[in-house]
């Protein structure tokens, strides 16, 4: 099997190109590839796939092997490589995912991708939305919260997926987010489990780090950037459009009067290569401790 591996500001990807949609992943093959030690390591896996209503489809899956709605790094990773790759030569393109159909648009310099515009969609505070236990019209939204001692201002916000932003005083960078992270995870008020993001505001900027359901700890994720601005905007602390910087890189992100947000950031190449797809799947089948034919936990 010939893969590609990408990143967005730090978020990597697996990147297998099929438009002829031959390719059949499953839990354990996306499992073994994103294995960081005996595979080729990667948060996630993205199949470039056909679609009858786009441009192209965008089948994502974590790198636990959990298919997944919808990933604002990858997105920009797979618009490089249909570009550069001339599998199309539109600098907007319609991209379909599992929380429906995004519009990119792509800055080219050169035949180069340098950045990419998402049209990320409306957020949700609903807690039917997120999902979240509850009302499903109320919200939850600016609530003191305590993570281990340390106080937060919490809020619940869907960006196709859920999250949880927690908006302190203290440096992001000294939270041990792989050891709370997991436990908000599977916080019992999240019925399909939480991305969580622990945010911090300096100089007008969001500052974060994010522990993202079924990834763990990555560099950065674009649907958590888009939350963050949200609730950080809901709570009157930076305004609709502000700068994103995680410990991967730095994103744009706007909130636009028409209520959708846009998500805005760079795509980098990092190499190809061909893999037997036999042997990563057998990995993944000891990861998972399950067989390679079980199918995916829909998210």
């Amino acid at each position: 099997m010939r893969i590609s591996k990408y990143h967005g500001t730090g978020n990597d990807f697996v990147m297998i190109e099929d438009l002829e949609d031959r390719v059949d992943l499953t839990p354990a093959l996306v499992a073994g590839l994103c294995d960081r030690h005996r595979g080729i390591g990667g948060d996630g896996v993205i199949r470039v796939a056909p679609s009858d209503r786009a441009d192209f489809f965008m089948d994502y899956w974590n790198s636990s092997g959990e298919v997944a709605e919808m990933c604002g790094n990858g997105i920009r990773c797979l618009a490089k490589l249909v570009f550069e790759r001339g599998l199309t030569g539109e600098s907007d393109l319609d991209v379909d995912t599992r929380s429906g159909v995004k519009h990119l648009r792509l800055t080219v310099d050169g035949g180069e991708v340098t950045g990419v515009r998402v049209d990320m969609g409306s957020p949700s505070l609903a807690l039917g939305d997120i999902p979240m236990t509850g009302g499903p019209a109320d919200t939850f939204v600016g609530v003191p919260f305590e993570v281990e001692g340390v106080p937060y201002h919490a809020t619940a916000v869907s960006m196709g997926n859920p999250h949880f932003v927690l908006i302190g005083d203290g440096d992001p960078a000294e939270v041990d987010v792989r050891r709370v992270g997991p436990a908000l995870e599977h916080h019992e008020t999240f019925p399909e489990r939480t991305n969580v993001e622990f945010v911090r505001i300096e100089d007008g900027a969001v500052r974060l780090r994010v522990w993202e359901r079924g990834s763990g700890e990555t560099m950065a994720c674009g649907t958590g950037a888009c939350a963050a601005l949200v609730a950080a905007s809901v709570a009157g602390l930076v305004p609709r459009r502000a700068p994103v910087i995680f410990p991967g890189g730095e994103l744009e992100v706007e909130w636009a009067a028409d209520d959708r947000v846009f998500l805005t950031g760079p795509a980098t190449f990092v190499f190809d290569t061909e893999i037997d797809a036999g042997a990563a799947e057998a990995l993944g089948e000891r990861l998972l401790g399950r067989p390679a034919t079980a199918p995916g936990t829909p998210r």
